[in-house]
């Protein structure tokens, strides 16, 4: 067996992994269904009955389209059940697992690359988030696709290869602007391109390329945000470091905590993260400050020779610098909000990068040891490393997280509870929900009366009065006819 069929069965394996992770149990798995998730699948039940896709959901303080268009073809299919308001982001999760070994193998070798692919499809944080139904998920999928056509394109000495390589960069680049607000910050990365192919023969026609299909293909989420201004901020204008009193403490100290995060003192939200824990298991987060103290090594060696295309001792310069300079633009989103810090969520594009530095710190150290003359020991150990790290991705959220009694709570099980026993009565009954819980309305009704709203599929005015289900604010409740049987009544509280 040559060693490019070992690389696809590895990787094969690894995809394989990463999928029985993201989908087992996801019908059951998390419980409830988060009000956001829910307004995800209440925007896609409307477009799948009227073919109206959209690419700005405003209600929730707006949302990017990609997800709810995806979802809304899921939802035809299957129906309003809240695992399959998740299925898109599974699946994202696992082609992403996939992209990071090619972009990976095309910046710091093959081994690589398969280490950061697997890395990544243990890892709890990705296999969260890769089982709830937000749209974050798509942004760092579409980023590493991105990046990977992009330096195909720029390095490719084919001709009518590397205007394809650029042309697909640049589709799932401009894609990428309708997943997440996040994702608007990326173009600067890539700006590092430019000092190490700015002289490369047709560097900047393919660029051009790149830049042009980016901008025909995002040119409608950008026309939208000229005509309606106030969204391309929303909600990030309110909870942004700016409304502080200091906001160059603030944003400092969330910096802090958001690099923190990654060894020491995670996300505290239950939905996103074993409250509290770092986000990457002990053995990897050890990988990935290793890993940032080689780059930063090898950068300043390189940075000595003044040569920046020579290759390094262990990696090329250009491949460590875009690796840092990933890793120090994903941190400006997550850092300039001023809510939930540290913050899994908005802080995922810095994930990839982070797994590339621990992938880096891997392989360096196996290496290390194979060369000094401990390859039966090299072999155990990372043996061992795969089988620790691979046992701790299925614990971590399959018995130590969902397991855990805070976590139905996280997704508001009570609120799909209600929705399963509105089922259950005729459609000719009427039946009243009153909405106690406060929030921001979407389409006069509070976010929280979403999961309701999904479950008993009543989210246009034709399946609500099909249903016979009215929404109330707690001071409408003198439209309930008086006699009403108790057990037509619903709070959600």
């Amino acid at each position: 067996m040559n060693r490019s069929t070992k690389i696809w069965l590895v990787l094969a394996g690894i995809v394989l992994f990463a999928s029985f992770l993201r989908l087992y149990h996801i019908t059951t798995t998390p419980a409830g269904l988060y009000p956001d998730e829910a307004m995800n699948g209440n925007n896609a039940l409307e477009v799948a009955q009227t073919g109206h896709f959209k690419v700005f959901y405003p209600e929730d303080n707006g949302r990017e389209g990609l997800y709810v268009d995806t979802l809304a073809f899921f939802i035809k299919v299957f129906g309003n059940q809240p695992w399959v308001v998740r299925l898109p982001a599974a699946i994202t999760g696992i082609l992403t697992v996939a992209v990071i070994y090619f972009l990976g193998a095309e910046l710091l070798g093959e081994e690589a690359g398969l280490l950061a692919a697997f890395l990544l499809a243990a890892c709890f944080w990705h296999i969260d988030l890769s089982r709830i139904g937000f749209r974050a998920i798509m942004a760092p999928f579409f980023l590493i696709s991105a990046l990977y056509f992009a330096l195909k394109s720029f390095r490719s000495e084919k001709e009518p290869r590397a205007w394809i390589y650029a042309i697909l960069g640049g589709v799932f680049f401009g894609a990428g602007f309708y997943t997440y607000i996040a994702y608007r910050i990326m173009p600067l990365l890539f700006l590092v391109f430019i000092p190490f192919f700015r002289k490369h023969a047709h560097f900047w026609r393919r660029a051009a390329v790149f830049t042009i299909v980016t901008i025909m293909i995002a040119l409608p989420i950008g026309i939208y945000f000229l005509q309606h201004a106030g969204s391309f901020f929303g909600r990030t204008s309110e909870i942004s470091v700016t409304s502080t009193g200091n906001p160059i403490g603030a944003f400092s100290l969330n910096a802090m905590k958001t690099l923190g995060m990654f060894n020491f003192r995670g996300d505290g939200n239950w939905r996103q993260n074993i409250a509290g824990a770092p986000e990457l298991f002990f053995p990897v987060g050890i990988l990935f400050l290793f890993g940032i103290a080689l780059a930063a090594i090898s950068l300043f060696r390189s940075a000595r020779r003044r040569s920046p295309d020579n290759p390094e001792p262990w990696y090329p310069a250009f491949s460590l610098t875009l690796i840092v300079a990933w890793f120090a633009i994903g941190l400006v989103p997550a850092a300039a909000s001023n809510e939930g810090i540290p913050h899994a969520l908005r802080s995922i594009l810095m994930l990839p990068p982070a797994i590339f530095f621990a992938a880096i710190g891997g392989i360096w150290a196996y290496r290390a040891l194979r060369n000094g003359g401990f390859k039966k020991t090299s072999v155990a150990l990372g043996i061992l490393f795969v089988v620790i790290v691979g046992v701790n991705g299925y614990t971590s959220y399959f018995v130590t997280w969902a397991k855990n009694p805070n976590v139905p709570g996280a997704f508001n099980e009570n609120y799909v509870q209600i929705g399963e026993a509105i089922n259950t009565l005729p459609a000719s009954t009427p039946k009243y929900v009153i909405v106690n819980a406060g929030g921001v309305l979407a389409r006069g009704i509070p976010v929280p009366a979403e999961t309701v709203i999904f479950i008993t599929d009543s989210f246009t005015t034709s399946t609500r009065l099909a249903k016979n289900i009215t929404y109330l604010l707690p001071d409408q409740t003198d439209l309930i006819p008086p006699g009403t049987p108790t057990n037509t009544i619903f709070s959600v509280n």
